[in-house]
């Protein structure tokens, strides 16, 4: 997720590359540099005792990782303690496991059998990755192999392990196998069936990956991040599979013993910045928080504990912008975040673990943005990075599927304005809430998912929407130069949704390191809905830093004016006033209400003639099509909804480019751009109008809006 790359080395020196821009333009005090400089320092010596200490670590004793109460326990007995422990406690979902397989098998019965296939197939060792589809890993299941293209990474200490290839493997694919996600389907389906073959595969499975990977050593511990997601999908197996005859005195010892390595493998190798922490930073604060509460049994647990909870809070504060957002500019990562805070801050409510009130007041901003980025068709614009990835993976989610967070939130705060018309009560919501919590959702009155124009100035993303016309400008900066690694070159860049459906899209991620090429297209400026000129990009990027990003550009917001009639919004950026006759870029956006279409103003100052490429990038599955005056239609034939784009400053035919879009980590779809090419004198103005036409609506009528 958030810093992961083609390689660790490789992305580290580029941050401190853009830390030492970042230094040099004022954005970061030279006090945190000198600071992190000594962070730095210290982390070498640390780990270079680490380093001699791995193989001793395996063999440590789990009583001696016990408070004495427990110390002198046999395993058997240690067994029943778990599964009579009435403190702490996990999800209710998982707690109350009678109620929560009726409710299953009542609200979900289709969901329910597709369950069990997959939890038969991952006994066959076929399961889906990310938006790869269904894998099959073969009989022996190789945990340091790379699924896809077959790499095999080597068993080294972790911070010696080389992630740098250029054969197509991808890492990130392989920590998503090795999170273990696919034993919280195992354990739902033991729950929901009774059959022990499940636990059994889970116990087969995890005795192999400790074979294969031992404390501290290969690329299943070279990021602490990963360490602590496989941790709390572990604790939610352990609370499905506690009552299971499969689940023995010595099979809990060895699970405990893992998962004190797993918490101390942790902090020790937390990934603290000062000059700027991320969502990596915020999983493994919270992978301690998890272990810490769920196992007090642990002599490290309550430090764990106190620790993670005052740093949560405090990365709370610094990651989330006053209106909601989170600050790396990415909705995917956002989306990320708001599951880490939304399901820990249950956790810590189920076992009375208190957190003021601010933090819960800052959460509901984190889901008021997620409701209002949301599409009218229930699905999220991908603005920057995203790798697809879950907190707690109970459903599989496509990137850009977000909304079930919002009936979760509404049930957690008690909050209506979340109870959405389309999401309801889903699978997630069961396992996380119980029954109990499904009854508190249900009483709360629905809120029709009406959603006025909204601007996010901190976020820099504005919401020019009425009823179904939808459309997204991207104005957003970079609030950290340290965080900046997944933002693309999207500046003024728009997307556009209407009649259900989505037109006008920003393309989303595909891949991070399998494939440098496609990665570079995918956050490049001829990639977005905004202007290129003179072939230049807005930020500078590299192929060979696939995680590093320039800050030339700075969007500034000029006006945003929303209204009853008509909205206005305006931006500018300066990432071309690098070329050698400076030229700025304005864009203002005119909603039009009561008529429902947009007028976009793309205007130029400077001086000198420039080569003006003006791009608009269509989902994938529309009918695109260019007729006269140069106006482009995006039909889709499903639904008869049409999209036009309409020059009014040119009568000529746009090129149409033959790009992609990506909805998921790994899944690509063949889709088009229009592009309209130019040389022209600077200063220049340039107009076009996105007017949607809905089934049966008469073309020349749409068009005289425009005209008049």
């Amino acid at each position: 997720m958030d810093r992961f790359s083609w390689s660790l080395g490789v992305f580290k020196l580029g941050k401190v590359l853009t830390g030492l821009a970042a230094i040099l333009r004022g954005d970061i005090n030279p006090v945190q540099a000198a600071r992190e400089v000594v962070r730095r320092g210290r982390l070498t010596i640390r780990q270079r005792s680490e380093r001699s200490s791995v193989a001793r670590q395996a063999e440590t004793n789990l009583s001696d990782l016990l408070i004495p109460e427990f110390q002198r326990l046999s395993p058997e007995a240690l067994l029943s303690h778990f599964r009579e422990r009435q403190s702490p406690t996990f999800f209710p979902g998982f707690q109350s496991a009678q109620s929560t397989v009726s409710l299953q098998q009542k609200l979900f019965p289709a969901e329910t059998e597709e369950l069990i296939r997959t939890a038969n197939s991952i006994i066959e060792h076929r399961w889906p990755l990310l938006g790869f589809g269904e894998i099959a890993f073969g009989e022996s299941l190789d945990w340091r192999r790379d699924p896809l293209s077959g790499r095999v990474w080597p068993l080294a200490y972790h911070a010696d392990v080389s992630l740098l290839s250029l054969d197509g493997s991808d890492v990130r694919v392989l920590w998503e196998l090795n999170r273990l996600g696919h034993f919280i389907t195992l354990g739902r389906a033991l729950v929901v069936t009774g059959d022990e073959r499940f636990a059994q595969e889970i116990c087969a499975q995890l005795d192999s990956w400790l074979r294969a990977n031992p404390v501290g050593q290969g690329p299943n511990w070279s990021c602490a991040m990963e360490v602590a997601l496989r941790a709390m999908n572990l604790l939610a197996t352990l609370a499905l599979c506690r009552l299971s005859k499969t689940l023995t005195g010595e099979r809990l010892a060895v699970l405990l013993g893992m998962l004190a390595a797993h918490g101390s493998h942790i902090k020790r190798n937390l990934e603290f910045s000062y000059l700027g922490n991320s969502n990596h930073y915020l999983t493994d604060v919270v992978g301690l928080l998890w272990l810490g509460i769920m196992l007090p049994e642990l002599t490290a647990a309550a430090d764990w504990r106190r620790w993670a909870l005052r740093e949560m809070v405090r990365e709370m504060k610094n990651q989330v912008l006053p209106d909601g957002a989170d600050y790396e500019g990415s909705t995917g990562y956002h989306r990320y975040a708001t599951e880490l805070f939304l399901y820990s801050f249950l956790l810590c409510r189920e076992n009375k673990v208190d957190i003021d009130d601010r933090y819960r007041q800052k959460l509901e901003t984190m889901l008021s943005y997620l409701r209002a980025y949301r599409r009218p068709d229930g699905f999220a614009p991908l603005v920057g990075d995203t790798d697809g990835g879950q907190v707690l993976p109970i459903t599989l989610r496509r990137a850009d599927d977000h909304g079930y967070l919002l009936a979760i939130g509404a049930a957690v705060l008690g909050k209506s304005d979340f109870n959405v018309s389309e999401h309801g009560v889903s699978e997630e919501m069961l396992w996380l809430l119980g029954e109990q919590g499904i009854a508190q959702y249900e009483n709360l009155a629905a809120n029709p998912d009406a959603i006025a124009s909204q601007g996010f100035v901190d976020a820099g993303i504005y919401l020019l929407r009425n009823d179904d016309d939808y459309l997204l400008f991207n104005a957003a900066r970079n609030h950290r130069s340290g965080c900046a690694s997944h933002r693309h070159n999207d500046a003024l860049s728009i997307e556009v949704a209407t009649g259900g459906r989505r037109f006008i899209v920003d393309p989303g991620t595909y891949v991070y390191s399998a494939d440098l090429k496609e990665r570079q297209l995918f956050r490049s400026t001829e990639f977005h809905s905004t202007v290129m000129i003179d072939s230049v990009e807005q930020n500078t990027i590299e192929r060979s830093q696939p995680f590093v990003i320039g800050s030339e550009a700075r969007p500034h917001l000029i006006a945003w004016q929303p209204g009853s009639d008509r909205d206005f919004v305006s931006a500018e950026h300066y990432g071309y006033r690098r070329l050698r006759e400076p030229v700025t870029h304005r864009r203002s956006i005119t909603f039009h209400k009561s008529d429902g279409w947009w007028l976009i103003e793309d205007e130029f100052a400077g001086r000198g003639e420039h080569a003006i490429a003006t791009y608009f990038h269509f989902d994938a599955g529309l009918e695109i099509t260019s007729g006269e005056g140069g106006i482009v239609s995006a039909l889709d034939r499903t639904s008869g909804t049409r999209l036009l784009v309409c020059p009014l400053d040119s009568t000529q035919n746009p090129e149409s480019l033959n790009q992609s879009t990506s909805v998921h980590y790994g899944l690509k779809s063949r889709s088009l751009t229009s592009c309209w090419k130019s040389k022209a004198q600077v200063p220049l103005k340039l107009r076009w109008a996105i007017v949607p036409v809905l089934v049966d609506e008469d073309l020349a009528q749409r068009l005289s809006l425009v005209r008049r």
